[in-house]
């Protein structure tokens, strides 16, 4: 996935986790920080992306992609809310990622979540703007391009629309 939308789906979280149905779940009132949902689905390429860029792995799905690190990830969790968003939204980009490399029929390449453990003999290992043009056409790119006009009708909705059809009925 794009990083843009990664950034996109860590903010749907966020404004998701604050609505009734779903606060009720969570054990503290408020729901998620958007910001530090934002923040944890940036850091997975944050980190890897200039290590990438600069050589220092051959992959620009390392350290900050890999499943491997989900321990320290509930460790940071259990600690503090501001945490629990942090490694929601760094879920939800390894999860995107996942689903992206599967659904554009690489599942092998999902092996990036065991690294350093396990890694494909032959990475794609493209760089991120070189990554855009070869993704642009791809079937995951399409379902971005359908979550991003979604969140646009949302946004719209919200803006102009007075919210769901329930509450502009009442």
């Amino acid at each position: 996935m794009l990083f843009a939308t990664h950034l996109l789906v860590a903010a749907a979280i966020g404004r998701l986790s604050d609505r009734p149905r779903v606060r009720r779940y969570l054990s503290d009132p408020p729901g998620l920080s958007t910001a530090w949902l934002v923040a944890g689905g940036a850091l997975p390429d944050v980190i890897d992306k200039p290590l990438g860029a600069l050589g220092v792995v051959d992959t620009y799905h390392s350290v900050g992609h890999s499943a491997l690190l989900v321990p320290l990830g509930i460790a940071v969790a259990v600690r503090h809310r501001r945490g629990l968003a942090a490694a929601v939204g760094w879920g939800s980009h390894l999860a995107l990622d996942a689903f992206h490399v599967v659904v554009n029929g690489r599942a092998s390449d999902a092996l990036f979540l065991a690294w350093p453990v396990v890694s494909r003999p032959d990475p794609l290992a493209i760089p991120p703007g070189e990554f855009a043009l070869f993704y642009a056409g791809s079937p995951a790119f399409f379902i971005e391009v359908a979550l991003w006009l979604a969140a646009i009708v949302v946004a719209v909705r919200s803006r102009f629309g007075g919210g769901t059809g329930g509450e502009r009925a009442r």
